[in-house]
Protein backbone atom coordinates (compact mmCIF):
# COMPACT_ATOMS: atom_id res chain seq x y z
CA UNK A 1 0.00 0.00 0.00
CA UNK A 2 1.47 3.43 -0.47
CA UNK A 3 0.29 6.88 1.18
CA UNK A 4 -2.24 9.59 -0.75
CA UNK A 5 -0.61 11.81 -2.60
CA UNK A 6 -1.91 14.67 -0.68
CA UNK A 7 -0.14 13.60 2.84
CA UNK A 8 1.60 16.73 4.18
CA UNK A 9 2.84 15.46 7.79
CA UNK A 10 5.90 13.72 7.45
CA UNK A 11 6.33 10.51 8.68
CA UNK A 12 9.82 9.90 11.20
CA UNK A 13 10.78 6.08 12.08
CA UNK A 14 13.59 5.15 13.69
CA UNK A 15 15.73 2.22 12.28
CA UNK A 16 16.37 -1.04 14.49
CA UNK A 17 16.39 -4.80 14.26
CA UNK A 18 12.87 -4.95 13.32
CA UNK A 19 13.46 -2.72 10.31
CA UNK A 20 16.94 -3.10 8.89
CA UNK A 21 16.07 -5.79 6.09
CA UNK A 22 16.61 -3.78 2.74
CA UNK A 23 13.02 -4.99 0.98
CA UNK A 24 11.36 -4.28 4.32
CA UNK A 25 13.26 -0.99 4.70
CA UNK A 26 11.98 -0.10 0.95
CA UNK A 27 8.46 -1.20 1.95
CA UNK A 28 8.39 1.39 4.92
CA UNK A 29 9.85 4.35 2.95
CA UNK A 30 6.86 3.49 0.03
CA UNK A 31 4.67 3.65 2.52
CA UNK A 32 5.61 6.91 3.34
CA UNK A 33 8.55 7.21 5.76
CA UNK A 34 10.18 10.72 4.83
CA UNK A 35 13.08 10.44 7.43
CA UNK A 36 14.76 7.68 8.84
CA UNK A 37 16.32 8.24 12.52
CA UNK A 38 19.28 6.70 13.63
CA UNK A 39 19.29 6.13 17.35
CA UNK A 40 22.79 6.29 18.69
CA UNK A 41 21.90 5.18 22.19
CA UNK A 42 22.60 1.95 20.61
CA UNK A 43 25.28 0.24 18.22
CA UNK A 44 28.88 1.01 17.44
CA UNK A 45 30.06 3.85 14.83
CA UNK A 46 30.27 1.00 12.11
CA UNK A 47 26.61 -0.53 13.02
CA UNK A 48 25.50 3.80 12.05
CA UNK A 49 27.67 3.79 8.72
CA UNK A 50 26.53 0.49 7.83
CA UNK A 51 22.27 1.75 8.38
CA UNK A 52 23.19 5.17 6.47
CA UNK A 53 24.49 2.95 3.65
CA UNK A 54 21.37 0.90 4.03
CA UNK A 55 18.86 3.71 4.11
CA UNK A 56 20.24 5.46 0.90
CA UNK A 57 20.19 2.50 -1.10
CA UNK A 58 16.08 1.73 -0.11
CA UNK A 59 15.35 5.33 -1.09
CA UNK A 60 16.81 4.57 -4.12
CA UNK A 61 14.92 1.76 -5.06
CA UNK A 62 11.90 3.34 -3.71
CA UNK A 63 12.54 6.04 -6.42
CA UNK A 64 12.82 8.60 -3.23
CA UNK A 65 14.89 10.92 -1.14
CA UNK A 66 14.47 10.41 2.85
CA UNK A 67 16.42 12.20 5.35
CA UNK A 68 18.52 10.94 7.83
CA UNK A 69 18.38 11.65 11.36
CA UNK A 70 21.34 11.05 13.66
CA UNK A 71 19.83 10.80 17.37
CA UNK A 72 22.25 12.09 19.27
CA UNK A 73 22.14 9.80 23.21
CA UNK A 74 23.14 12.90 25.29
CA UNK A 75 24.29 12.13 28.72
CA UNK A 76 23.82 8.97 31.01
CA UNK A 77 21.80 9.85 33.79
CA UNK A 78 21.26 6.31 35.02
CA UNK A 79 21.84 3.69 37.57
CA UNK A 80 24.47 1.52 37.34
CA UNK A 81 24.01 -2.58 37.27
CA UNK A 82 22.66 -5.24 39.35
CA UNK A 83 23.68 -8.29 40.37
CA UNK A 84 20.69 -10.31 39.21
CA UNK A 85 19.69 -7.79 36.63
CA UNK A 86 16.96 -6.52 38.31
CA UNK A 87 15.46 -5.86 42.15
CA UNK A 88 12.13 -5.34 43.21
CA UNK A 89 11.50 -1.86 45.70
CA UNK A 90 8.83 -1.87 47.86
CA UNK A 91 7.50 1.18 48.88
CA UNK A 92 8.67 2.39 52.10
CA UNK A 93 12.12 0.71 52.26
CA UNK A 94 15.13 2.43 52.19
CA UNK A 95 16.93 2.61 48.57
CA UNK A 96 21.06 4.05 48.19
CA UNK A 97 22.11 5.43 45.00
CA UNK A 98 25.92 5.43 45.52
CA UNK A 99 28.34 7.38 43.02
CA UNK A 100 31.24 5.73 44.60
CA UNK A 101 29.86 2.00 44.63
CA UNK A 102 31.70 -0.42 41.59
CA UNK A 103 30.17 -3.62 42.77
CA UNK A 104 26.38 -4.66 41.22
CA UNK A 105 23.73 -3.30 42.73
CA UNK A 106 21.38 -5.26 45.14
CA UNK A 107 17.90 -4.38 47.26
CA UNK A 108 19.94 -1.67 49.38
CA UNK A 109 21.36 -0.03 47.03
CA UNK A 110 23.03 0.22 43.18
CA UNK A 111 25.66 2.41 41.58
CA UNK A 112 25.41 5.09 39.31
CA UNK A 113 26.65 6.33 35.44
CA UNK A 114 25.75 9.36 36.28
CA UNK A 115 28.42 10.45 39.13
CA UNK A 116 27.12 13.91 39.75
CA UNK A 117 23.80 12.86 40.83
CA UNK A 118 24.87 13.51 44.81
CA UNK A 119 25.90 17.43 44.12
CA UNK A 120 22.10 17.84 42.10
CA UNK A 121 19.84 17.23 44.52
CA UNK A 122 19.12 18.31 48.06
CA UNK A 123 16.62 16.87 51.07
CA UNK A 124 12.78 15.85 49.83
CA UNK A 125 14.18 15.96 46.32
CA UNK A 126 11.88 13.81 43.92
CA UNK A 127 13.76 10.89 41.82
CA UNK A 128 11.85 9.30 38.75
CA UNK A 129 13.66 5.73 37.65
CA UNK A 130 12.91 4.14 34.46
CA UNK A 131 10.26 6.69 33.14
CA UNK A 132 8.56 7.52 36.22
CA UNK A 133 7.76 4.42 37.18
CA UNK A 134 9.60 4.26 40.47
CA UNK A 135 9.68 7.24 42.95
CA UNK A 136 12.32 7.81 45.21
CA UNK A 137 12.14 10.84 48.35
CA UNK A 138 16.09 11.68 48.83
CA UNK A 139 16.36 11.63 53.02
CA UNK A 140 20.23 12.80 52.77
CA UNK A 141 23.14 13.07 50.58
CA UNK A 142 26.40 11.56 52.41
CA UNK A 143 29.19 12.30 50.25
CA UNK A 144 28.74 10.11 47.16
CA UNK A 145 25.35 8.51 48.73
CA UNK A 146 21.69 9.76 48.00
CA UNK A 147 20.38 8.01 50.62
CA UNK A 148 16.08 7.84 49.65
CA UNK A 149 12.95 6.11 50.24
CA UNK A 150 11.13 4.41 47.99
CA UNK A 151 7.46 6.31 47.00
CA UNK A 152 6.64 4.55 44.18
CA UNK A 153 7.68 0.75 44.51
CA UNK A 154 8.46 -1.78 41.31
CA UNK A 155 11.13 -3.28 39.04
CA UNK A 156 14.34 -1.70 38.52
CA UNK A 157 16.60 -3.08 36.18
CA UNK A 158 20.33 -2.46 34.76
CA UNK A 159 20.67 1.08 33.64
CA UNK A 160 17.15 2.91 33.89
CA UNK A 161 17.21 6.48 33.80
CA UNK A 162 16.78 8.89 36.17
CA UNK A 163 14.80 12.11 36.11
CA UNK A 164 14.59 14.85 38.98
CA UNK A 165 11.51 16.20 39.35
CA UNK A 166 11.06 20.20 38.06
CA UNK A 167 14.16 19.23 36.34
CA UNK A 168 17.47 20.32 37.36
CA UNK A 169 20.03 17.96 36.70
CA UNK A 170 23.44 19.64 35.82
CA UNK A 171 24.75 17.15 33.20
CA UNK A 172 25.77 18.62 29.84
CA UNK A 173 24.15 18.35 27.11
CA UNK A 174 26.89 17.03 24.71
CA UNK A 175 28.93 14.26 25.97
CA UNK A 176 32.76 13.05 24.91
CA UNK A 177 30.77 10.18 23.22
CA UNK A 178 28.06 12.19 20.84
CA UNK A 179 31.56 14.70 20.28
CA UNK A 180 32.49 11.28 18.49
CA UNK A 181 29.25 10.75 17.45
CA UNK A 182 29.10 13.72 15.10
CA UNK A 183 32.26 12.74 13.52
CA UNK A 184 30.70 9.81 12.33
CA UNK A 185 26.98 11.19 11.57
CA UNK A 186 28.82 14.40 9.38
CA UNK A 187 31.04 11.21 7.75
CA UNK A 188 27.83 9.77 5.86
CA UNK A 189 26.22 13.34 5.86
CA UNK A 190 23.51 12.78 8.25
CA UNK A 191 20.98 15.53 7.16
CA UNK A 192 19.73 15.93 10.45
CA UNK A 193 21.14 15.63 13.80
CA UNK A 194 19.29 15.44 17.14
CA UNK A 195 20.45 16.93 20.23
CA UNK A 196 19.32 15.44 23.67
CA UNK A 197 18.50 17.27 26.63
CA UNK A 198 19.66 20.67 25.71
CA UNK A 199 19.00 23.28 28.64
CA UNK A 200 19.55 26.55 26.91
CA UNK A 201 20.58 28.10 23.68
CA UNK A 202 24.67 27.88 24.13
CA UNK A 203 23.87 24.01 24.15
CA UNK A 204 22.87 24.31 21.02
CA UNK A 205 25.30 26.83 19.34
CA UNK A 206 28.20 24.05 20.77
CA UNK A 207 26.26 21.49 18.39
CA UNK A 208 26.00 23.42 15.44
CA UNK A 209 30.58 24.72 15.83
CA UNK A 210 31.22 20.99 16.43
CA UNK A 211 28.90 19.70 13.43
CA UNK A 212 30.14 22.26 11.30
CA UNK A 213 33.44 21.27 11.81
CA UNK A 214 33.39 17.68 11.42
CA UNK A 215 31.14 18.42 8.20
CA UNK A 216 33.33 21.06 6.80
CA UNK A 217 35.85 18.33 5.16
CA UNK A 218 32.54 17.04 3.11
CA UNK A 219 31.42 20.78 2.28
CA UNK A 220 28.14 19.39 4.19
CA UNK A 221 25.48 21.54 7.15
CA UNK A 222 23.30 19.31 8.75
CA UNK A 223 19.87 20.51 10.20
CA UNK A 224 19.60 20.82 14.10
CA UNK A 225 17.54 19.32 15.68
CA UNK A 226 16.80 20.78 19.94
CA UNK A 227 15.08 17.79 22.00
CA UNK A 228 12.49 19.39 24.06
CA UNK A 229 12.97 16.56 27.13
CA UNK A 230 14.02 18.76 30.50
CA UNK A 231 11.96 20.54 32.49
CA UNK A 232 15.10 23.69 32.42
CA UNK A 233 14.38 24.01 28.55
CA UNK A 234 10.69 25.53 28.83
CA UNK A 235 11.42 28.70 30.02
CA UNK A 236 13.87 29.12 27.15
CA UNK A 237 12.04 27.76 24.69
CA UNK A 238 12.00 30.77 22.15
CA UNK A 239 15.96 31.21 22.83
CA UNK A 240 16.58 27.21 21.99
CA UNK A 241 14.35 27.68 19.05
CA UNK A 242 16.81 30.52 17.29
CA UNK A 243 19.29 28.37 17.95
CA UNK A 244 18.04 25.74 16.00
CA UNK A 245 16.75 24.34 12.86
CA UNK A 246 13.98 22.70 14.55
CA UNK A 247 12.33 21.15 17.74
CA UNK A 248 11.45 17.70 19.16
CA UNK A 249 8.83 17.44 21.44
CA UNK A 250 10.44 14.91 23.38
CA UNK A 251 7.30 13.58 25.39
CA UNK A 252 8.81 10.91 27.34
CA UNK A 253 11.73 12.42 29.83
CA UNK A 254 9.78 15.97 29.57
CA UNK A 255 6.26 14.53 30.88
CA UNK A 256 8.67 12.91 33.93
CA UNK A 257 10.49 16.04 34.73
CA UNK A 258 7.23 18.43 34.44
CA UNK A 259 4.73 15.98 34.88
CA UNK A 260 2.05 13.85 32.51
CA UNK A 261 -0.71 16.19 33.01
CA UNK A 262 0.53 19.71 31.50
CA UNK A 263 2.57 17.88 28.48
CA UNK A 264 -0.64 18.46 25.81
CA UNK A 265 -0.89 22.05 26.53
CA UNK A 266 3.03 22.27 26.42
CA UNK A 267 2.78 20.32 22.55
CA UNK A 268 0.35 22.56 21.49
CA UNK A 269 2.62 25.71 22.63
CA UNK A 270 5.80 24.15 21.06
CA UNK A 271 4.29 23.59 17.80
CA UNK A 272 2.84 27.30 17.59
CA UNK A 273 6.16 28.84 18.48
CA UNK A 274 8.18 26.53 16.02
CA UNK A 275 5.62 27.76 13.31
CA UNK A 276 5.84 31.29 14.34
CA UNK A 277 9.90 31.28 14.32
CA UNK A 278 9.65 29.32 10.92
CA UNK A 279 11.24 25.93 12.27
CA UNK A 280 10.42 22.82 11.77
CA UNK A 281 8.84 20.87 14.70
CA UNK A 282 8.35 16.96 15.19
CA UNK A 283 6.06 15.05 17.69
CA UNK A 284 7.45 11.94 19.44
CA UNK A 285 7.40 9.00 21.90
CA UNK A 286 5.02 6.61 22.27
CA UNK A 287 2.76 7.66 19.44
CA UNK A 288 1.67 3.89 18.38
CA UNK A 289 3.18 2.28 21.37
CA UNK A 290 0.71 -0.56 21.51
CA UNK A 291 1.66 -0.95 17.42
CA UNK A 292 5.18 -2.97 18.85
CA UNK A 293 3.00 -5.91 19.63
CA UNK A 294 -0.70 -5.29 17.88
CA UNK A 295 -1.14 -4.54 14.26
CA UNK A 296 -3.92 -2.35 15.32
CA UNK A 297 -3.37 0.71 17.42
CA UNK A 298 -5.93 1.60 19.77
CA UNK A 299 -8.19 4.10 19.36
CA UNK A 300 -6.55 6.82 21.85
CA UNK A 301 -3.34 6.59 19.75
CA UNK A 302 -5.24 7.37 16.96
CA UNK A 303 -6.31 10.51 18.11
CA UNK A 304 -3.14 10.93 19.29
CA UNK A 305 -1.33 11.17 16.00
CA UNK A 306 -4.33 13.31 14.85
CA UNK A 307 -4.36 15.77 17.19
CA UNK A 308 -0.50 16.35 16.47
CA UNK A 309 -1.28 17.06 12.76
CA UNK A 310 -3.94 19.44 13.59
CA UNK A 311 -2.02 21.24 16.17
CA UNK A 312 -0.07 21.65 12.67
CA UNK A 313 3.37 19.20 13.46
CA UNK A 314 6.14 18.91 10.58
CA UNK A 315 6.46 15.29 11.84
CA UNK A 316 5.09 12.57 13.55
CA UNK A 317 7.65 10.09 14.96
CA UNK A 318 8.29 5.96 15.43
CA UNK A 319 10.46 5.05 17.93
CA UNK A 320 10.66 1.20 19.77
CA UNK A 321 7.61 0.46 17.15
CA UNK A 322 9.75 0.29 13.83
CA UNK A 323 12.96 -0.19 15.49
CA UNK A 324 12.00 -3.32 17.62
CA UNK A 325 8.21 -3.90 17.55
CA UNK A 326 6.61 -7.40 15.51
CA UNK A 327 4.70 -4.77 12.53
CA UNK A 328 6.65 -1.77 11.60
CA UNK A 329 4.99 -1.65 8.11
CA UNK A 330 1.73 -1.40 9.19
CA UNK A 331 2.86 0.86 12.01
CA UNK A 332 3.61 3.16 9.13
CA UNK A 333 0.62 2.37 6.95
CA UNK A 334 -1.74 3.11 9.84
CA UNK A 335 0.12 6.84 10.61
CA UNK A 336 -0.01 7.73 7.13
CA UNK A 337 -3.76 7.17 7.12
CA UNK A 338 -4.43 8.74 10.12
CA UNK A 339 -2.10 12.07 8.89
CA UNK A 340 -4.27 12.18 5.71
CA UNK A 341 -7.42 11.83 7.54
CA UNK A 342 -6.89 14.31 9.84
CA UNK A 343 -5.56 16.88 7.40
CA UNK A 344 -8.52 16.44 5.15
CA UNK A 345 -10.28 17.65 8.24
CA UNK A 346 -8.00 20.90 8.87
CA UNK A 347 -9.43 24.30 8.28
CA UNK A 348 -7.27 26.97 6.25
CA UNK A 349 -7.27 30.26 7.72
CA UNK A 350 -4.55 31.86 5.29
CA UNK A 351 -6.41 35.15 5.40
CA UNK A 352 -6.32 35.60 9.50
CA UNK A 353 -2.61 34.23 9.06
CA UNK A 354 -1.27 37.29 6.79
CA UNK A 355 -3.22 39.94 8.10
CA UNK A 356 -1.35 42.73 10.47
CA UNK A 357 1.98 40.36 9.37
CA UNK A 358 4.61 42.12 7.89
CA UNK A 359 7.25 40.65 6.05
CA UNK A 360 11.24 41.56 6.58
CA UNK A 361 12.34 40.34 2.87
CA UNK A 362 11.34 40.14 -0.83
CA UNK A 363 12.15 36.49 -0.45
CA UNK A 364 9.68 35.61 2.11
CA UNK A 365 7.00 38.21 0.79
CA UNK A 366 6.86 36.04 -2.42
CA UNK A 367 6.30 33.37 -0.57
CA UNK A 368 3.56 34.49 1.06
CA UNK A 369 2.09 35.70 -1.99
CA UNK A 370 2.09 32.88 -3.81
CA UNK A 371 0.46 31.05 -0.87
CA UNK A 372 -2.41 33.67 -0.50
CA UNK A 373 -2.85 33.90 -4.80
CA UNK A 374 -2.47 29.73 -5.04
CA UNK A 375 -5.64 29.45 -2.20
CA UNK A 376 -7.63 32.11 -4.31
CA UNK A 377 -7.13 31.29 -7.73
CA UNK A 378 -7.84 27.27 -6.51
CA UNK A 379 -4.42 26.10 -7.94
CA UNK A 380 -3.51 22.66 -8.35
CA UNK A 381 0.07 23.68 -6.76
CA UNK A 382 2.61 25.36 -6.01
CA UNK A 383 6.08 25.57 -7.39
CA UNK A 384 9.53 26.73 -5.48
CA UNK A 385 12.37 26.65 -7.85
CA UNK A 386 15.01 26.97 -4.18
CA UNK A 387 18.40 26.26 -3.59
CA UNK A 388 18.79 26.79 0.07
CA UNK A 389 14.85 25.75 0.58
CA UNK A 390 14.17 28.49 2.55
CA UNK A 391 11.03 29.84 0.14
CA UNK A 392 9.42 26.58 0.33
CA UNK A 393 10.17 26.29 4.46
CA UNK A 394 8.36 29.55 4.74
CA UNK A 395 5.56 28.15 2.73
CA UNK A 396 5.19 25.35 4.65
CA UNK A 397 4.83 27.44 7.61
CA UNK A 398 0.89 28.48 7.45
CA UNK A 399 -1.91 25.56 6.28
CA UNK A 400 -2.89 25.18 3.17
CA UNK A 401 -4.31 22.03 1.20
CA UNK A 402 -2.48 22.89 -1.97
CA UNK A 403 0.94 20.69 -2.34
CA UNK A 404 4.05 22.54 -2.33
CA UNK A 405 6.41 21.25 -4.85
CA UNK A 406 10.02 22.43 -4.10
CA UNK A 407 12.30 21.74 -7.26
CA UNK A 408 15.90 22.55 -5.93
CA UNK A 409 19.25 21.19 -8.18
CA UNK A 410 20.65 20.31 -4.50
CA UNK A 411 20.18 16.85 -3.47
CA UNK A 412 21.79 18.25 0.07
CA UNK A 413 18.24 20.20 0.14
CA UNK A 414 16.29 18.47 -1.44
CA UNK A 415 16.88 15.83 1.82
CA UNK A 416 16.48 18.52 4.08
CA UNK A 417 13.53 19.27 2.85
CA UNK A 418 11.83 15.52 3.41
CA UNK A 419 11.05 17.21 6.73
CA UNK A 420 8.93 19.91 6.02
CA UNK A 421 5.07 19.75 6.19
CA UNK A 422 3.15 19.80 2.68
CA UNK A 423 6.63 19.94 0.93
CA UNK A 424 7.61 17.81 -1.68
CA UNK A 425 10.90 18.11 -2.47
CA UNK A 426 11.78 17.03 -5.93
CA UNK A 427 15.22 16.99 -7.46
CA UNK A 428 15.77 19.00 -10.50
CA UNK A 429 18.51 21.04 -13.09
CA UNK A 430 17.70 24.30 -13.21
CA UNK A 431 18.89 26.14 -15.93
CA UNK A 432 20.81 29.56 -15.58
CA UNK A 433 18.42 31.10 -17.94
CA UNK A 434 14.93 32.06 -16.32
CA UNK A 435 12.03 31.37 -19.42
CA UNK A 436 13.80 27.58 -19.50
CA UNK A 437 13.76 26.96 -16.00
CA UNK A 438 10.48 27.94 -16.09
CA UNK A 439 9.45 25.63 -18.89
CA UNK A 440 11.91 22.73 -17.43
CA UNK A 441 10.06 23.28 -13.92
CA UNK A 442 6.47 22.65 -16.09
CA UNK A 443 7.78 19.60 -17.90
CA UNK A 444 8.67 18.06 -14.32
CA UNK A 445 5.29 18.19 -13.21
CA UNK A 446 3.83 17.17 -15.93
CA UNK A 447 5.80 14.33 -16.30
CA UNK A 448 4.52 13.22 -12.88
CA UNK A 449 0.81 14.11 -13.46
CA UNK A 450 1.48 16.67 -10.77
CA UNK A 451 -0.09 19.00 -13.24
CA UNK A 452 -1.96 18.49 -16.78
CA UNK A 453 -3.00 20.69 -19.80
CA UNK A 454 -5.09 23.67 -18.43
CA UNK A 455 -3.96 22.86 -15.14
CA UNK A 456 -3.07 26.72 -12.87
CA UNK A 457 -0.20 27.08 -10.58
CA UNK A 458 1.65 29.07 -8.96
CA UNK A 459 5.91 29.12 -9.63
CA UNK A 460 8.62 31.32 -7.22
CA UNK A 461 12.19 31.49 -8.69
CA UNK A 462 14.36 34.23 -8.45
CA UNK A 463 16.85 36.16 -11.18
CA UNK A 464 19.38 35.82 -11.67
CA UNK A 465 18.64 32.28 -11.25
CA UNK A 466 20.82 30.12 -8.24
CA UNK A 467 21.74 33.07 -5.96
CA UNK A 468 20.38 31.60 -2.68
CA UNK A 469 18.29 33.98 -0.72
CA UNK A 470 17.33 35.60 -3.79
CA UNK A 471 13.57 34.47 -5.04
CA UNK A 472 12.00 37.74 -6.19
CA UNK A 473 9.29 36.36 -8.79
CA UNK A 474 6.16 35.06 -8.75
CA UNK A 475 4.05 33.98 -12.01
CA UNK A 476 0.75 32.27 -12.16
CA UNK A 477 0.88 29.58 -14.79
CA UNK A 478 -1.57 27.83 -16.85
CA UNK A 479 -0.29 24.43 -18.07
CA UNK A 480 0.53 24.27 -21.81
Amino acid sequence: MTTPQHRATKIVATLGPASSEPALLEAMIRAGVNVVRLNFSHGTAQDHIGRAALVREAAQRAGREVAIMADLQGPKIRVGRFAEGRVMLEPGTRFVLDASRTEPGDLQGVGLDYKELPRDVKLGDLLLLNDGLIVLSVDAVLGEQVVTTVKLGGELSNNKGINKQGGGLTAPALTAKDMEDIKTAMGFQADYVAVSFPKNATDMEMARQLCNVAAAGHRHRPGLIAKIERAEAIPRLEEILKASDGIMVARGDLAVEVGNAVVPALQKRMIRLARQHDKVVITATQMMESMIANPVPTRAEVSDVANAVLDGTDAVMLSAETAAGKYPLETVQEMAKICAAAEAAEDVELDADFTGQSFGSIDQSIAMGALFTAHHLGAKAIVALTDSGSTALWMSRHRIHIPIYALTPRVTTQRRMALYRNVRPLLMDSSAERDTALEQAEGHLKSRDIVQSGDVYAITCGEPMGAPGGTNMLKICRAA
